[in-house]
C-alpha cells in the first residue's frame, strides 16, 4: 500500500501528540520507580508502545490517559523483578562522627536514584492551579519520592495518580482495571504508610531567589574547605548520607567532625551547580590526585543534592545533604567528566 500525503500528516502528527508527553510520563514513572535510569527505560517503552499500538487506540478515554495506562503497565511489570529503593536512613540508625570506616561500598543495593529537573514535568496537570502546582512540585523531592518506594506498587499508583495528579476515582480505576471503591480504599491505606513517614518535616518549596545568598556561602565555603562557615549555614539536626554507602550522619557537629576526618579528601573540591528533584544540586569534583590520576584537574566524585528549609523559624538553613556518589549520575545531569586545573 503506497503512502499518500495525508498518511505520512498523520502519523507525524500522532507521534507529535505521543512525543507532547514525554516528560510528564517521565515524571511519573521516576515517581513510581525512584531511579533516573529506570524512569528513562520505562517511559521510552511507553512510547515504542503507544506508537506501535496507535492504531488499536479507540478514542474511548483520552490520548493522555491511554499513555498513563501503558506507562503504569510497564512500571508494574519492572517493580515485580526487584526490592523496593531505599535511602541509607531506611537501614539503620545515624552514625557517629569517629567512625573511620564508611564500610562497603553497596554498589547492587537498589538506592534511591535522583532525577534531573529537565527530565520530568512537575506541573503536569496544574497549570490553572498554582496551589495543586505547589503539591505537584514538592511530590518529586526525595523525601516524598522515597516514602512512595515503601508502599505497594499499585497503591504507589493510585497515591501519585489521585493525589499528585488530582484524577477522579473513576478514572484511576479504569486505568488500574478495578472499581472506584477499590481506589479508595487502596488511596486510604496509601496515605497511612505516607504519615508514618515523617513528611511533615518535608522543607517547603521557595524561589531559588529566596535561597541563592544560602547556597551561594555554600559553594565558597566547600571549596575553600571552611568548617566554621558551613557549620553556620547547616541546622542543628541536619542529615547527610552518602549512597552507595549505608553510612549517615545527623546533627551538624557529626557532620563538620566527620568532614574534618574521615571526609578530608573532600577539601580542594569544586561544585558545579545543576538541578535535582526540585532541589539545588552540585556535581561534586574532587582532586585529580585522590584518585591516582596524575593530570592534575579534577574528576567527578558525586552528586549533592542540597535541602534547605526555614520550618523552625530560625531562618533559612541546610536540613539534608546527599551526595549520591555514583559518578555515572553526571552525563544525566549535563555535567562535564573532567574539569580542568584552574
Amino acid at each position: 500500500m503506497s503512502l499518500t500525503l495525508e498518511t505520512v500528516t498523520t502519523a507525524v502528527d500522532t507521534q507529535e501528540d505521543i512525543e507532547q508527553y514525554r516528560r510528564e510520563i517521565g515524571g511519573y514513572c521516576y515517581r513510581m520507580l525512584g531511579s533516573v535510569f529506570e524512569a528513562d527505560d520505562a517511559t521510552q517503552e511507553t512510547m515504542l508502545k503507544a506508537w506501535r499500538s496507535i492504531d488499536r487506540f479507540e478514542g474511548r478515554s483520552s490520548l493522555r490517559t491511554w499513555l498513563y495506562r501503558i506507562a503504569t503497565n510497564v512500571c508494574l511489570d519492572m517493580l515485580r523483578s526487584r526490592p523496593r529503593r531505599e535511602q541509607p536512613m531506611d537501614m539503620g540508625p545515624s552514625s557517629p562522627a569517629d567512625e573511620r570506616l564508611l564500610g562497603p561500598m553497596l554498589t547492587e543495593h537498589p538506592w534511591l536514584l535522583p532525577m534531573p529537573d529537565g527530565r520530568s514535568d512537575p506541573d503536569a496537570g496544574h497549570r490553572d492551579d498554582p496551589a495543586a502546582a505547589v503539591i505537584g512540585r514538592e511530590s518529586i523531592r526525595l523525601a516524598f519520592v522515597a516514602a512512595l518506594q515503601h508502599l505497594p506498587p499499585r497503591q504507589r499508583a493510585v497515591l501519585i495518580l489521585r493525589e499528585v495528579l488530582a484524577w477522579p476515582a473513576e478514572e484511576v480505576a479504569t486505568l488500574l482495571d478495578t472499581s472506584a471503591a477499590s481506589v479508595n480504599s487502596a488511596l486510604q491505606r496509601a496515605r497511612a504508610t505516607m504519615a508514618s513517614r515523617d513528611l511533615e518535616s518535608l522543607p517547603s518549596l521557595a524561589l531559588p531567589s529566596e535561597h541563592e545568598d544560602l547556597l551561594t556561602s555554600f559553594v565558597e565555603a566547600f571549596e575553600r574547605y571552611d568548617m566554621t562557615r558551613i557549620a553556620e549555614l547547616l541546622r542543628d539536626d541536619v542529615m547527610q548520607n552518602m549512597p552507595p554507602f549505608a553510612m549517615w550522619l545527623r546533627g551538624a557537629a557529626d557532620i563538620i567532625a566527620w568532614m574534618q576526618g574521615p571526609g578530608h579528601d573532600c577539601e580542594g573540591s569544586r561544585l558545579v551547580a545543576t538541578w535535582a528533584n526540585g532541589c539545588a544540586a552540585f556535581g561534586q569534583y574532587r582532586r585529580a590526585e585522590t584518585f591516582g590520576d596524575p593530570r592534575g584537574g579534577h574528576l567527578p566524585w558525586g552528586l549533592q543534592v542540597i535541602e534547605i528549609s526555614d520550618a523552625d523559624g530560625s531562618g533559612a538553613k541546610i536540613s539534608q545533604i546527599t551526595n549520591f556518589l555514583h559518578p555515572e549520575l553526571f552525563p544525566a545531569f549535563g555535567l562535564p567528566a573532567y574539569l580542568e586545573a584552574s
